[in-house]
């Protein structure tokens, strides 16, 4: 009679259990993507909707070439399904993270990782022979591309692939939001063009070269820059000659990345009388800049602004006409 209560009593519990655990049990886990960049997470989160988890290394307040790394960063790619990089050498850090994280499929070759930089558009490729002299240069190209809103539906595509690989049956879901993703991109451009088209070639100057996609698409002219070199301090001799070649090129602003100290540009625009902008290149680089969308939002906002409020001449109004996408 004992017995027969005992084992009704744990048959009881043990039932109450199962019941507990039959809903944890039966949702669905998320897919774990793991990025470098904030600007590739915000992609990422709108590929994957609701079947994906993902976190970036790097902070959009950090240079995406120094991002500080810490042993949490290696659980992280242990677990992860995906691991998105922007490659093109830009994140040299994160090799010894991935390296260390025993995973095999996020790493060159298996199935969870993913280059984004894969037919996307790369300007400033070296054309001779690379050396160290030259500073921080990158041997495959400018790796700042996720700046042209057009390479922005590339990496879409390169994670939508690496998603569908580790996650084939769900195919057809990030195929869908691939495409309201991209169809965004081309309903915001046509408007942010328009934004840009009286300053068509407007000359500015820039600190370090994030933004030679960004210029490209948007019809700026990048003069010269606060570093004479690729991550090379700009040194007394070199800020005497910007400040000269600025007051001869009439350039009214200077885009400053927010991660880099702000003492020489602040310098350069008060012996120039241009205008120091602060840019973020990243999403996360200030608050409110929460999707890839809000990012060119903000910078296309305060670039405008800082143009009319330094008096930068509109163009021609044929400038609008030859501002296009390709």
């Amino acid at each position: 009679m004992f017995d027969r209560m005992r084992l009704g009593w744990m048959f009881g519990l043990a039932t109450a259990a199962l019941l507990a655990l039959a809903p944890a049990a039966r949702a669905e886990r998320k897919l774990y993507v793991v990025t470098t960049l904030t600007d590739l997470a915000a992609i990422a989160e709108a590929v994957g909707g609701d079947k994906v988890r993902v976190e970036s290394i790097g902070k959009g307040t950090e240079d995406p070439h120094n991002v500080a790394t810490r042993p949490s960063h290696v659980v992280k790619l242990n677990k992860a399904d995906l691991f998105v990089r922007v490659g093109m050498e830009l994140e040299l850090w994160s090799q010894p993270l991935s390296d260390a994280a025993r995973n095999a499929k996020i790493l060159l070759g298996g199935p969870g990782y993913v280059d984004v930089s894969v037919g996307a558009e790369i300007l400033e490729i070296p054309t001779t022979k690379y050396d160290r002299s030259m500073g921080d240069l990158h041997p495959y190209g400018n790796p700042h591309f996720w700046l042209d809103p057009l390479n922005g539906k590339v990496i879409a595509v390169n994670i939508a692939a690496g998603l569908k690989r580790i996650a084939p049956a769900d195919a057809d879901y990030f195929d869908q939001n691939l495409k309201r993703f991209c169809a965004q991109v081309d309903e915001k451009l046509p408007g942010w063009l328009k934004l840009m088209a009286p300053y068509k070639d407007v000359k500015v100057v820039t600190y370090h070269r994030s933004w030679p996609n960004f210029a490209h698409r948007f019809g700026l002219n990048i003069v010269n820059y606060v570093e004479p070199k690729p991550g090379v301090p700009p040194s007394p001799t070199h800020i005497v000659s910007l400040i000269a070649h600025m007051k001869a090129e009439d350039v009214k602003v200077i885009i400053q990345e927010p991660y880099f100290d702000l003492k020489v540009g602040k310098f350069v625009a008060e012996k120039t009388g241009a205008k120091l902008l602060v840019l973020s290149p990243s999403v996360g680089g200030e608050e409110g800049i929460r999707t890839y969308f809000d990012l060119f939002d903000r910078d296309l906002e305060k670039l405008v602004s800082a143009f009319k409020e330094t008096g930068v001449r509109a163009a021609s109004p044929t400038a609008e006409k030859t501002t296009g996408v390709r």
